[in-house]
Parts: C-alpha cells; structure tokens; sequence
C-alpha cells in the first residue's frame, strides 16, 4: 500500500540530498536518479518539491523513462487542492531551505548590474582617445 503525501511534505523534499517531484499526483523519490538524468540535473532540480507534471509531459518522455519512474514511486499525493506555485509561501520557504538564506536578495547579481556601467565607462575612457 502506497503512503499519502501533503503539498507540505513534498515541498521539503527540494534538495540533492532529498528530491521528490510529483507526476499526476503520483510522488516520486529522484534523489539517486539526478546525476543519471539525461536531461541533466538542474532540470530535476528546478521541479524538486513542485509538481512536475507538465514539465515531465512536455519532454516527451520514452517507455522505459515511464517504466523507470515507476521504480521511483513513494506515494501519492493526498491534497486535492490545486499544487503550490513555485511563488508561493511554500515555494518562498522552500527555496530559503534549500540555499541557506533568509532575506537574500541575490546580492552578487546587484554587483554585477552595478559594475556593468562602470565597466563601460572604463573602456569608453580607456579607448576614446
């Protein structure tokens, strides 16, 4: 008999040391599977803890991937309601978990934008002679 599983339960599994994805409702275990993926890991990644289904359906998947994933199967996803958006409350708590931060606002990105007219203005004065 196959466990029940909440939105909440599978939002914990987002990690390379616990990845769950849910498939039509079904929750699947893909931790030993990321480094196998042929797609890559960061594709699984970016659905850890989501439900996956459209992403999954819209690679197209062969045969044996479905057999394979079956293999996978943990349990089944007990919320009726509708899967939380990877905006969410759930989603926001997550990503905090899985990077270590709280209040981050990409801090390297904002220097990187900064440094850019910088830059610019470097080289215009360095070659404008």
């Amino acid at each position: 008999m196959s466990k029940a599983f909440t939105w909440a339960d599978v939002a914990e599994h987002n990690t390379r040391k616990s990845s769950w994805l849910v498939i039509d409702k079904m929750v699947y275990d893909v931790t030993k599977f990321l480094e196998e993926h042929p797609g890559g890991e960061e594709v699984m990644m970016e659905n850890a803890g989501f439900d996956a289904t459209d992403a999954f359906d819209e690679i197209g998947h062969s045969d044996d991937a479905k057999d394979l994933l079956k293999s996978m199967l943990i349990g089944t996803l007990e919320d009726a309601a509708k899967p939380p958006s990877k905006n969410s409350k759930v989603a926001e708590t997550t990503s905090i978990r899985a990077s270590g931060a709280k209040g981050s606002s990409g801090g390297i990105n904002w220097v990187a934008i900064a440094a850019v007219p910088l830059v610019a203005a470097a080289v215009y004065f360095l070659f404008a002679k």
